[in-house]
């Protein structure tokens, strides 16, 4: 928790006029505080961007610190261990981020989803779907509240049970659209709402593809559902792809203005999907990283999914104690190769199962239940 003086100090960076994270981010990188950079500009900052810092809206500054007051509202500031480091690896990343919510989701593993705001029926259906497995599977889904897509996607991870993650291009007291006002709160309760902007910040063109960086700097990925050429979303996939994240785009009928844009993204190099376990797929080797780096996370997860989920049980007990390969599981249980996919995936990011050389998978002693072996034998009748 940040004391209230340092908020403050925050808050007057970021409420310096036409001083932003290019300009700042430097100096905070070489370790200047916020209180350095106020109470003594550095001489290589423009005249004007001096007096800017000099001058912040105390008005301004206090509304922002009242709003940091209200329950459920923080400040991340580019110098906490909560920020996020692959926000932080951007040139231009946020000099903080206000978050409604849980802040904590700001470091979880996340895909972005987004698209056209004038969807098709079946876009909204595949979003939902999509959404829906990757919260499943332990992924937090990101996109920008907008209409179509964007609210398709929060509202697939919220059903499933997941925690979604919402980046604005205004003040987080403000929502935008307007209708999206319950999907919102719903947000806030069950994930997080993000903006690099004050609270009182209006929408305004510019800031839209500001907010398209931080989706994309979130996250491991980008996913576009349906987007005409000149959609906004391709902004978000080509910032993704500038950043070194992966860019994923759903292909669909020649005839469907709304496939033209993913097609000329999947001629670009994106990678085409056609189901969610593509992505996760595509998606893995980032999430062990993840797993790798978070093993504390890891061990605050249930003790197994198994016990939640006959299926996953079932799996287990299909998978034995020796390394299986995907093809004799497909044998064993009868279950697709993309769905098992999924389900490995889920039981690696819990700690149950493990990846071995050639592609095969290991079963962790720790993850078994009682085995057919370990059962007691019925006596003879």
């Amino acid at each position: 928790m940040e004391k209230e003086e340092d908020l403050r100090s925050w808050l007057r960076l970021i409420h310096a006029e036409g001083v932003g994270p290019a300009t700042l981010g430097p100096f905070l990188q070489r370790g200047l505080s916020p209180e350095a950079l106020l109470s003594e500009p550095p001489p290589a900052l423009s005249e004007r961007a001096r007096n800017a810092l000099r001058s912040s809206d105390p008005e301004k500054v206090e509304s922002s610190l009242a709003w940091l007051g209200e329950e459920g509202c923080h400040l991340v500031p580019y110098t906490s261990s909560h920020y996020p480091e692959r926000l932080k690896c951007l040139p231009d990343a946020p000099l903080a981020l206000f978050v409604r919510g849980d802040p904590g989701l700001l470091a979880s593993p996340q895909i972005a989803i987004v698209g056209s705001r004038n969807p098709t029926r079946g876009g909204i259906q595949t979003t939902r779907e999509f959404a829906a497995h990757f919260a499943g599977n332990g992924l937090t889904v990101t996109s920008g509240l907008a209409l179509g897509i964007d609210g398709a996607a929060h509202e697939g991870a919220l059903k499933a049970g997941g925690p979604t993650l919402a980046v604005m291009a205004t003040g987080l007291d403000r929502i935008y659209p307007a209708r999206h006002r319950e999907l919102a709160h719903a947000i806030a309760e069950n994930g997080a709402l993000v903006s690099e902007f004050p609270p009182g910040t209006a929408p305004k063109p510019g800031h839209f593809p500001r907010r398209n960086r931080i989706i994309s700097g979130l996250s491991l990925g980008v996913l576009v559902v349906e987007a005409a050429l000149q959609s906004g979303s391709l902004i978000t996939a080509r910032l993704a792809a500038e950043q070194g994240r992966e860019v994923f785009a759903i292909p669909g009928s020649i005839h469907n203005p709304l496939a033209r844009g993913c097609h000329r993204l999947i001629r670009q190099g994106a990678k085409l999907v056609e189901t969610a376990a593509d992505v996760l797929e595509e998606l893995a080797p980032a999430l062990r990283s993840w797993i790798h780096e978070e093993t504390e996370v890891a061990a605050e997860a249930p003790a197994s999914v198994a016990q939640e989920d006959p299926d996953y049980q079932n799996l287990l007990n299909a998978m034995g104690f020796d390394p299986v390969s995907i093809d004799m599981l497909v044998e064993r249980t009868g279950l697709p190769a993309e769905t098992l996919s999924s389900m490995l995936l889920l039981l690696e990011l819990r700690g149950e199962v493990s990846l071995q050389p050639g592609g095969r998978y290991l079963r962790h002693q720790q993850a078994a239940g009682p085995s057919p072996v370990d059962r007691p034998q019925e006596s003879p009748s």
